[in-house]
């Protein structure tokens, strides 16, 4: 069956391009997918562009776009163990972790159901005089390139297509060349929740030839792009010409401050699953560790004991606690990170290799790594790796802490621990990101927003600004009572 959805009907790719799925676990076949290109996304944009013009979904009651994600959310948990599965196989992803995942994009979807149901966002404005009726309504933006990472496929893709369609667009979806399953399984979804044709597109493909015409067309009104720094530069680049709407979340180098006072055996536990939870391929990964000096030889000493205790294997070996990272180019990337450290003068504590397991041989595995004593200017301190690989700082005060927290170009997140709660409100308030968490590290809910700061991003996810993304504002006077002003008599 074709796997490009393009105004309501699965297609094949116009010039027969093919894609081979591999599973990052060892290696096997998953499936083999259309490739879309230039054309196909030309094609996909001109049925967002007519479903949206002409199209009934912009005109449908909010409250109706409400039922139909909450329409959505009831089977995206009907079908979760699919679901999971699928996202499983192309990530390398344990399963649970994925099942996890899946009850989030449900969530993510009744939430922004029930915000668009309630409506409100419209307000009168007092002008002053009786005579005017004055108001500011919110609209759609329009036809929405969605381009979202391999990392987290699904979830990334709820956090954009929910609002997205709660506010009346249309879109265009490029997920991961890398990861399509569930963004096909998606779109199936989305028409037996009655959602009409051409609301909802998908093209498949690598970024070059699918997503730049998203960034590019005229068509398109807005792009919202979850990615690397790099990409997200030339994105914002190839919008300004057509002077986009953009929304971009570019991933981070986040701090994870751990102060004497902390609760230790609580800290050590979390340092862990900030930077190792699915091998470190998490945007908001706490992949720098800020350790107060006098607490440093103890805590790094029992982060590294347990992080050479650490479990790996694939999606459906129960024992694992971590897994494969995406593909093989990317494991080179990781390594080469590592050995830029090393040549920097960091401290090889645990790690920095692939596991000598024959059972392991075919997937893309690499050991959780520590590495100590490094300095901020480092490059592998600055630079974000993507992997399982944890830097460690040292820092004497409070303010030296802010100041190591804060020196870097990115801002998404990142966490304190500390057992005053004037001291950790004050460290938290004067961190430069956009979520960060006091005694805890990674959680997030639906009703709270997501974004960066600096080169993190600009723009929000989730939350009531998550919709506002996807909205455009328009005030509507209408003058009551209209008379001649008689101005050029």
């Amino acid at each position: 069956m074709p796997e490009l959805f393009i105004g309501g009907r699965w297609i094949a790719a116009v010039d027969g391009g093919k894609r081979e799925i591999h599973c990052p676990a060892d290696g096997t076949l998953v499936a083999t997918v259309d490739e879309a290109g230039p054309k196909d996304a030309r094609a996909a944009i001109a049925a967002a562009r007519e479903a949206f013009d002409r199209g009934p979904w912009p005109s449908t009651p909010a409250a109706e776009r409400g039922r139909l994600l909450s329409r959505v959310a009831d089977l995206l948990e009907r079908d979760k163990a699919a679901l999971a599965r699928a996202e499983s196989l192309d990530t390398g992803k344990r399963l649970v972790e994925s099942g996890y995942d899946m009850d989030d994009i449900a969530n993510c979807f009744r939430y922004f159901g029930s915000l668009t149901a309630a409506g409100g966002t419209d307000r009168i404005v007092d002008t002053g005089d009786p005579g005017i009726d004055s108001r500011v309504v919110h609209e759609p933006v329009g036809v929405c390139g969605l381009i979202t990472p391999w990392n987290y496929p699904l979830l990334q893709t709820a956090w954009k297509v929910a609002p997205a369609l709660g506010a009346g667009n249309t879109f265009v979806l490029k997920p991961s060349e890398l990861t399509p399953h569930t963004a096909i399984m998606l779109m199936r979804l989305l028409t037996e929740a009655g959602l009409p044709p051409g609301a909802a597109n998908l093209i498949l493909g690598a970024g070059a030839s699918a997503g730049a015409p998203l960034t590019e067309d005229p068509g398109v009104d807005m792009v919202s792009f979850t990615g690397g720094l790099v990409t997200g530069r030339r994105i914002m680049a190839a919008a300004a010409p057509t002077v986009k709407k953009i929304a971009l979340e570019l991933g981070g180098k986040n701090p994870n401050v751990v102060f004497a006072d902390a609760d230790y055996e609580a800290a050590v536990d979390y340092a862990l699953t900030a930077v190792f939870l699915h091998s470190g391929q998490v945007c908001s990964a706490g992949a720098r560790l800020l350790i107060e000096d006098s607490l440093h030889d103890r805590f790094v000493d029992d982060v590294v004991a347990r992080a050479r205790a650490i479990p790996i294997g694939g999606p459906f070996d129960e024992r694992a606690r971590t897994g494969p990272l995406i593909s093989a180019a990317h494991r080179e990337k990781v390594e080469a990170y590592v050995d830029a450290g090393l040549a920097e003068g960091a401290v090889l504590r645990c790690g920095g290799a692939r596991p000598d397991d024959p059972a392991l041989a075919d997937g893309f595995y690499y050991l959780p790594t520590v590495l100590d004593e490094c300095r901020s200017e480092m490059s592998v301190v600055r630079d974000e790796s993507f992997g399982p690989v944890l830097t460690v700082e040292r820092f004497r005060d409070e303010d030296e802490a802010v100041a190591l927290a804060n020196d870097t170009v990115y801002g998404l997140s990142g966490g304190v621990w500390s057992g005053d709660v004037g001291k950790a409100h004050r460290v938290a308030s004067r961190m430069r990101a956009g979520t960060v968490w006091i005694n805890d590290f990674q959680p997030y809910v639906p009703q709270a927003e997501w974004g960066g700061m600096k080169q993190s991003g600009f723009g929000r996810e989730l939350g009531p600004a998550g919709l506002a993304e996807y909205q455009e504002a328009k005030h509507v006077w209408r003058n009551l009572s209209p008379r001649r002003l008689g101005w050029f008599e």
